[in-house]
């Protein structure tokens, strides 16, 4: 092996593509990569509450076999023995998937979902699953019954670490894994990614298989990689995308570059900053940090542009008809069973699905149409329209109102099809992340993350580490 890391680099807060160079190079090994995450996630996972299960022995080995394989010259790819967490919706044969439901606790999975193969298969290591709220329909990242991952960012009062890809966030925010899976139905991959500080990429539908996911909304649910930098969430999407014979949706998507080009810069790139009314309602700091965003990229060379939208950003908030009737397609009848150990607020939730008619349901995919040819429009000559990722910065946990939703500026991206990439750009007095969302057309998640890589090449809010 040649010369290892230095002694004062803890390979538990390398980013991703760090670690995969230092193990791909043999100046770091797979097993100490993993002991050093299993060490920091014994010692902070307790306070935190980011995993449902962590797969210690299982991980162990899988690590002692890929040191074996590369060391023997016999590695199946730049990834192999990276570590990796997964949402508590993702199937592993023989691994119970609860989808953050106490009253799925004794579901072991048949199979593992398509996105879990393409990664072992990859010789990634799966160190555990994280928590999400319950079926992933939520906002703000809490769960009653198995618990709410907190937000690393302030020690002394519990805040919301953003859902529904709670645990996966909190994770990646605290170093317990490189980079994890998150899903996003309206907001659950970049909700966490801006409560925590973190970088995520919502994928356009069907670009990623949701094959042995358990489903929300089979009209929106799309998963994506959730990581401490752009460069990481990129690496970890080429390895997840593409078709999948499984999943219907996957099917005539044309796949991605098998890695985007990140580093074309911004110059030339017309982007849009939101319309003026949309500033009413969020945070000065946030605000303040969005301004900060635009002026970053100006200087990089983008020309930044005034845009009319045929809708405000509260309408998709308020249509939920989509969303409503397909998870009650799905989980309806363990809310109406009250047996069953659900969150009222959830069970609610799903309950209001009953009352969607099929007339309703048609209307509402009608709207998505109309609205989806509008923004095309609008947006004919624009690369990528910037918004805030969420109002404010965390929010306490005590006093939280649920029937409040974070996702005013997330939810229109799933309704209309768009990925999205979320970002950290600043932080409040207090020291609590704030984000910039970067919104592009479907199946333009190369635009999203080459913007992102250029920012993060001149900023370094997403170096910066919560205090633990």
């Amino acid at each position: 092996m040649t010369d290892a890391l230095p002694a004062a680099t803890d390979p538990a807060l390398l980013p991703a593509h760090a670690l995969a160079r230092a193990i791909a190079a043999r100046r770091l090994s797979p097993v100490d990569a993993v002991e050093a995450l299993l060490a920091r996630i014994a010692a902070l996972e307790p306070r935190l509450n980011a995993f449902v299960e962590v797969y210690g022995e299982d991980a162990r080995l899988a690590a002692e076999g890929a040191d074996r394989a590369i060391r023997s010259g016999h590695a199946v790819g730049p990834l192999h023995g990276v570590p990796v967490a997964l949402k508590d919706l993702i199937d592993l044969e023989g691994r119970v998937t609860t989808g953050g439901s106490a009253a799925l606790r004794g579901r072991p999975a048949t199979a593992t979902a398509s996105i879990a193969r393409r990664m072992i298969a990859q010789g990634m290591i799966v160190l555990g699953k994280t928590h999400t709220v319950e079926f992933a329909f939520g906002g703000w990242g809490t769960n009653r019954h198995m618990g709410t991952p907190l937000n690393p960012w302030d020690p002394a009062q519990p805040r919301t670490p953003g859902g529904s890809s709670s645990g996966s966030g909190v994770a990646v925010a605290a170093g317990l894994t490189p980079w994890a899976i998150g899903t996003d139905t309206g907001g659950s991959v970049r909700l966490p990614a801006s409560f925590c500080g973190i970088t995520g990429l919502k994928t356009t539908i069907g670009r990623v298989s949701t094959a042995g996911i358990l489903p929300l909304s089979t009209t929106l649910d799309t998963p994506g990689p959730m990581a401490r930098c752009v460069e990481d969430c990129a690496l970890l999407y080429a390895v997840i995308q593409g078709p999948d014979p499984l999943d219907p949706n996957t099917r005539g998507v044309v796949p991605a570059d098998p890695m985007p080009h990140l580093d074309r810069g911004v110059r030339g790139l017309r982007l849009a900053r939101m319309p003026r009314a949309e500033r009413e309602g969020v945070a000065a700091e946030a605000l303040a940090a969005y301004d900060r965003s635009l002026e970053v990229l100006a200087r990089l060379g983008a020309e930044i542009v005034d845009v009319s939208l045929p809708f405000r950003f509260v309408d998709f908030v308020r249509s939920s008809a989509i969303l409503q009737a397909e998870a009650y397609l799905f989980d309806g009848h363990l809310a109406e069973d009250r047996t069953a150990q659900l969150d009222p607020d959830v069970r609610a939730r799903i309950l209001a699905g009953a009352g969607v008619s099929a007339q309703d349901y048609l209307r509402t995919r009608r709207m998505q149409q109309d609205m989806k040819r509008g923004l095309d429009k609008a947006l004919a000559d624009i690369d990528a329209l910037l918004t805030p990722t969420t109002e404010t910065a965390a929010l306490p946990l005590a006093g939280l109102d649920q029937d409040v939703v974070p996702s005013r500026f997330t939810r229109f991206v799933n309704l209309l099809e768009m990925c999205a990439l979320a970002l950290p750009n600043g932080f409040t007095a207090g020291g609590l992340p704030l984000s910039l969302q970067i919104c592009c057309r479907g199946y333009d998640e190369a635009t999203a993350l080459r913007i992102g890589q250029a920012y993060q090449q001149a900023t370094d809010w997403h170096q910066r580490r919560p205090p633990l």
